[in-house]
């Protein structure tokens, strides 16, 4: 079986960290694997504690009198140089739950205000963003929005524009832009589902 047998901190960030990991495949063979994460340091991370702790929530919400339009932000992000397209989105505060994060971060990015839904606890459990690179996970949170679309809650390093898609926009979207994956999927629910956006949360 696969195992990592020591972890060395590269980086000491306020918001993400780089890690070295020796490790062990299957076979016996050792070798050096790279790893980021949102943890300040190795008594954190998800490898030493065995755990899955969240570290931000994603907001799947629906907007408009008809509540026929998803929430979108079109973001710069540096690693690309270029706009994706993202679902609101940020880190869970200390003393937060991941409902009380998203209501803020959705008043934050969009000028919103976001209603979570009450769902089953399995669909909005910390689920891990790209576990090749690094143990981040995030909460999936799900509602609807009302208000006015305000910047004034932007921090200086956010760049981006909000977007309330109807499903021909969602498409278009979906077929010719940058996207980030969490949201390609949601966008193809909100497809796939034109009378109830929201039916898969339903058993």
């Amino acid at each position: 079986m696969a195992s990592v047998e020591k972890v060395t901190q590269i980086t000491h960030n306020r918001f993400l960290n780089y890690y070295e990991l020796s490790t062990v495949n299957r076979t016996g063979g050792r070798g050096t694997y790279y790893m980021a994460s949102r943890s300040k340091d190795v008594s954190g991370l998800d490898l030493t504690t065995g755990g899955n702790r969240p570290d931000g929530v994603v907001i799947f919400s629906l907007a408009g009198e008809k509540k026929d339009h998803v929430v979108l932000v079109r973001q710069f992000r540096y690693p690309i140089a270029d706009y994706v397209y993202e679902l609101p989105a940020g880190l869970i505060e200390n003393g937060e739950n991941h409902r009380e994060a998203a209501i803020r971060e959705m008043k934050e990015e969009t000028g919103l205000e976001f209603r979570p839904l009450d769902v089953d606890p399995m669909y909005e459990r910390p689920f891990y963003n790209s576990v090749g690179m690094t143990d981040e996970s995030c909460n999936l949170v799900y509602g609807y929005c009302e208000g006015t679309v305000s910047r004034e809650g932007l921090e200086e390093t956010e760049e981006l524009d909000v977007v309330l898609a109807d499903r021909e926009e969602a498409v278009r979207i979906l077929s010719s832009e940058k996207v980030a994956a969490n949201c390609a999927y949601m966008l193809m629910q909100f497809i796939a589902r034109p009378e109830d956006a929201f039916s898969f949360l339903r058993k």
